[in-house]
């Protein structure tokens, strides 16, 4: 039934708030994991019921315990299972037949290990689906529950020190969800650092049954989670996770990602360029640009994103204000937003004036503004920041400053929280010296985080510009089915003639060709085409034709034709003897464009992928490509033009003229939902090049690729 504010329950709500929780393989031995799980729990004051399960013991630590789960004989809520790997299965049988609705297995020992044990984790999905019963991990770390003060991890981030207040500097939370047990708690250990609030923190190890797409569902939906961090391995539970990124961007809900595992091989045996410049993390990149998701290689960036995110507003633009007690540091504190493509500009005259009265005549009001170290004790800085963030000149506040003392601080917080509580716009600080305890307590008395990375820093500011210029793209345009029907597999591979056929009976425009498979025939063929030709050998063994010297252009006479029609056919019979040659295609030349390349490509995880990029043959040296799943609609093919290198060109590079933006993302889109509608029957579809002609005047296939899909490779997500 709905929650008291109206919301509905969501499946998990009881998972990670439990009212009890039942420790199977409970110690009374603190130092190993059994005992730390119960001595954590108790420390963090778990508010439910502890049943402690262990035919070895009649009590732990004061409380009772249980020879087994069946003998509590009380409405369990989550067990907690860290017993050997072979007794698992049967006591989690035991759990489902008392009605324990969720269960964590901190065990080892399972898929992880390979062999046999592949086959006992395999029974633990088994039963997960025929009881009902979810289930997180094996071999997990558990979670944390900030919130509710539940510990139900060995993780030591979660200990709790006698007399130590946390740190807490914001009143918005982060919710974390890891494949590695360890790295997701380190984030949470770094955040508390800073004084970040947690809403929680999983491990999702295994992912028997509960993998890190439904964990993601929950925290998208979890209204005390206001930024979510991802730490990525490879999505199991595809369909879930896909569900959770579109809720979460059509919210505005912030996600920070990072995705491990991207130097490993793809070990995909491509005949397209769209399928061999894929990198291993391409389908992923393509999930996290389409839904917004912030993508962070480093731990302390994350973070250092996760801290501005939670503190701030969203700005209305790129303009940066840099506020410096020291000259040198401010000026630097200016070229690292810069680096990240932030402006930096300097104040108008009546605001220079308003500062200049703030500060000694030494410093400077300009931007960077430096109002010098004497301006600090006459309250210069925080009337300078006041100022910045009620003008319209500026849409973000970078605080460059020294919080290295023990004694004294450059604020007064009963006057800066205020300010803080208030902020129309980011305000962010960044200590250039080692910020002592005394600063960040008393600063996060006030809601400021203080961060020391200024890399960090600029990408966190422009990851929050550009959050902010996100939009999701509407499903509606993508969604559309082509009425093509699927192609009949008869052959392993199709040539560009067999290719082009295949989408122009889809809809697809492509030029008026003909196949010549007898030299006699070739006159007519000219005769239809008309000079200037261009003339390529056709076979579908050979489907790169300019590296077997398959292509001739320019041909203007019916001599240089006949001359051409014999070299391309020599020339594939001595570079490819076995290769099947069905004939010569022959049609007109066509008029300059700029040169793009789209294909698809199916991903075993994501499904059909496309892809647009520089095209020609230079595609594969430049790799200045976008990749997105399929399909897309027209307003997201032009986003995808827009975010390559080479956009320029498109867009009247130097005075040249603008190209058919919108025929090309028409093609874009075709071959998208092609691709989705194809999607058993075809592995790829490559157009290459694609001329993108003046405004007006359209695009022309000039070459094209269609790849069967082999039966056993078909993958869909």
């Amino acid at each position: 039934m709905p929650g008291i504010d109206g919301t509905q329950p969501h499946a998990l709500d009881a998972f990670f708030s439990p009212a009890s929780i039942a420790i199977i393989g409970a110690s009374r031995d603190a130092t190993r994991i059994p005992g730390i799980l119960l001595a954590f729990l108790r420390k963090n004051e778990f508010a439910g019921e502890i049943f402690p399960v262990n035919p070895n013991y009649d009590e732990i630590d004061g409380l009772k315990c249980y020879p087994s789960i069946g003998a509590v004989g009380r409405p369990v809520d989550l067990a907690i299972v860290i017993i050997p790997a072979r007794a698992v299965l049967a006591v989690l049988e035991d759990c489902a037949a008392v009605g324990v609705r969720h269960a964590i297995i901190i065990s080892s020992g399972f898929a992880e290990e390979g062999g046999e044990s592949v086959h006992a984790q395999a029974g633990i999905a088994a039963l997960a689906k025929r009881t009902g019963m979810r289930i997180s991990g094996p071999n997990a770390e558990g979670f944390y529950n900030a919130i509710a003060g539940v510990a139900a991890t060995f993780s030591p981030t979660v200990d709790v020190r006698p007399g130590v207040t946390p740190l807490i500097a914001t009143r918005k939370r982060i919710g974390i969800v890891a494949q590695s047990g360890g790295i997701g708690f380190a984030i949470y250990n770094r955040a508390k650092a800073l004084g970040i609030a947690l809403s929680y923190v999983i491990s999702t190890g295994n992912e028997a049954d509960l993998g890190a797409g439904a964990f993601f569902d929950f925290m998208v939906t979890d209204k005390s989670t206001d930024v979510i961090l991802l730490f990525l391995e490879g999505i199991r539970d595809t369909d879930t996770f896909l569900a959770a990124a579109q809720r979460a961007a059509a919210t505005g809900k912030p996600v920070i990602v990072t995705k491990v595992g991207r130097s490993s091989a793809g070990g995909r045996a491509a005949a397209s360029h769209t399928a061999s410049m894929a990198g291993w993390s391409a389908a992923y990149d393509a999930v996290f640009a389409r839904y917004g998701f912030i993508v962070s290689n480093d731990l302390d960036e994350a973070v250092a994103i996760a801290a501005v995110l939670t503190t701030s507003p969203l700005p209305k633009g790129d303009r940066v204000a840099v506020v410096t007690v020291s000259g040198g540091a401010g000026i630097w504190g200016a070229d690292a937003v810069s680096a990240q493509g932030l402006r930096v500009p300097e104040l108008s005259a009546p605001v220079q004036a308003v500062i200049r009265g703030l500060i000694p005549s030494y410093g400077s009001p300009r931007n960077p503004v430096d109002i010098t170290a004497q301006a600090v004790h006459s309250g210069g800085l925080q009337k300078t920041i006041d100022l910045l963030s009620r003008s319209d000149e500026v849409d973000s506040i970078l605080v460059v400053i020294s919080l290295s003392s023990e004694t004294r601080m450059p604020f007064k917080v009963p006057e800066l929280k205020p300010l803080i509580d208030a902020r129309p716009k980011p305000i962010v600080f960044y200590s250039y010296t080692l910020p002592s305890p005394f600063a960040r307590t008393g600063l996060a008395e006030a809601g400021v985080v203080i961060l020391t990375g200024l890399t960090h820093v600029g990408v966190a500011l422009r990851q929050l510009v550009r959050h902010a210029r996100f939009r999701l793209a509407s499903d509606a345009a993508r969604d559309a089915a082509p009425g093509a029907p699927v192609p009949a597999i008869e052959a392993a591979a199709w040539s560009e003639y067999d290719s082009k056929r295949l989408l122009r009976d889809a809809g697809i425009a492509v030029p008026d060709e003909l196949l010549v498979d007898d030299r006699t025939k070739l006159p007519a063929a000219v005769a239809q085409a008309g000079f200037p030709l261009v003339m390529k050998i056709q076979s579908p063994d050979i489907p790169h034709k300019s590296e077997v010297g398959g292509v001739r252009v320019g041909m203007a006479s019916d001599a240089d034709a006949q001359a051409a029609f014999d070299d391309l056919i020599a020339a594939a019979r001595r570079h490819r003897p076995d290769a099947a040659i069905q004939g010569v295609l022959v049609g007109p030349m066509a008029n300059k464009g700029v040169e793009l390349i789209v294909g698809t490509m199916c991903d075993a995880t994501f499904g059909p992928m496309v892809m647009v990029g520089l095209g020609g043959v230079a595609t594969e040296l430049y790799r200045d490509v976008v990749y997105r799943p399929a399909p897309v609609g027209a307003a997201e093919a032009r986003a995808m033009l827009q975010s390559l290198k080479a956009w320029p060109l498109l867009d009247g590079f130097r005075g040249a003229a603008k190209a058919d933006v919108p025929a090309a993302a028409g093609v874009i889109a075709q071959l998208s939902q092609l691709a989705a509608h194809w999607r058993e029957a075809v592995a790829e579809i490559e157009v290459n090049p694609v001329l993108v002609h003046p405004e007006g005047q359209g695009v022309t296939i000039v070459d094209a690729l269609v790849v069967p899909a082999r039966k056993e490779a078909v993958s869909a997500p």
